[in-house]
């Protein structure tokens, strides 16, 4: 490992044979001292023989004996690294080589606790594209994000799409979650980055969002976050009931979790409706009866919208 390191990074990978060498030249080629923890969640690809076979003492990869999920697997990497800041990779994503420099010259010029930079979507037919950043933030002076902020920035806008500001991928000061006894939530398959960010927020981080400074997130369709199941959701709307009992929230942070509670409630609703059709269970659609009247009427739309669909499907032949 590199005794000198300023900043550890760690990539969590699950079955990431084609692109782990990426993500780790990526993390060494870094200008900034690093060290690179690559925690493997019971692959059963080549994924581990392909990192080990890269020979660079600032690398070190750890084999789990089971699946545990994303957040299990980088905390593990944070309790093996040592570096006084983290930054958190995706096994599928790569970084420009001078990312993590200058985003801890700017955390700590600002003294922020976590410091963002927004992030560009790319495809792998365009991997070096800079023209679809994440969230769209252009200064190049750090700009504070506050809890409000943070939970309405991972809301639906009137187009249907998502900032997701919990897609970030900040640089993160060690001592402020050793402080505050924070780490990813083990239980959580999905949204564990979002859960994360809040309760840091919620605990008084300064958080900074700036411009992009180089993370490639690389989209692809079949990917974890596309794929949102009926539990996943359902854990995210406890998520935000848990988040509405701290008494260190204002009433705007809570009504910014209402918001974002009743999106989510619509989304896990409708897809409760699709899993009790397809069982064909009445009970479980009658239990929809008792969501609060915003969800129901989101719930009976999208049913009107999917009935005249194929009604039209059959008034035109369409398949």
């Amino acid at each position: 490992m590199a005794p000198n390191a300023e900043i550890a990074v760690i990539i969590a990978a699950y079955n990431a044979s084609d692109t782990i060498l990426r993500a780790i030249h990526s993390a060494l080629a870094q200008t900034a001292e690093v060290e690179v923890i690559v925690v493997d969640d019971c692959s059963q690809d080549d994924t581990v023989a392909i990192a080990k076979s890269v020979q660079d003492p600032r690398l070190k990869v750890i084999s789990q004996s089971k699946n545990m999920g994303a957040a299990s697997t980088r905390n593990n990497g944070i309790e093996t690294s040592t570096a006084p800041w983290l930054a958190v990779l995706d096994s599928d994503d790569f970084m420009a080589p001078d990312r993590l420099e200058r985003l801890l010259a700017e955390a700590t010029a600002c003294g922020a606790d976590f410091l963002a930079d927004d992030i560009y979507r790319v495809t792998n037919s365009d991997l070096n594209s800079t023209q679809s950043p994440l969230w769209q933030v252009n200064s190049t002076v750090p700009e504070r994000i506050t809890f409000e902020i943070f939970v309405d920035g991972n809301r639906r806008n009137r187009r249907g799409n998502r900032g997701e500001l919990g897609f970030v991928k900040p640089l993160m000061n060690r001592s402020f979650l050793e402080r505050n006894g924070l780490r990813y939530a083990e239980g959580m398959r999905l949204a564990e980055d979002y859960l994360l960010y809040a309760e840091a927020l919620a605990a008084g981080c300064n958080f900074q969002l700036v411009g992009p400074k180089g993370y490639f997130a690389v989209h692809r369709d079949d990917s974890l976050s596309s794929n949102h199941t009926t539990a996943d959701l359902g854990a995210i709307v406890a998520v935000d009931r848990a988040l509405l009992t701290r008494p260190d929230l204002s009433q705007r942070d809570k009504a910014a979790l209402r918001r974002h509670l009743t999106d989510i409630r619509k989304e896990w609703a409708w897809r409760r409706t699709i899993d009790a059709v397809k069982a064909r269970d009445l009970s479980d659609i009658a239990s929809l009866a008792v969501e609060p009247p915003a969800v129901s009427l989101s719930v009976m739309g999208k049913l009107l919208e999917q009935v005249w669909l194929r009604g039209r499907r059959r008034l035109t032949g369409e398949t």
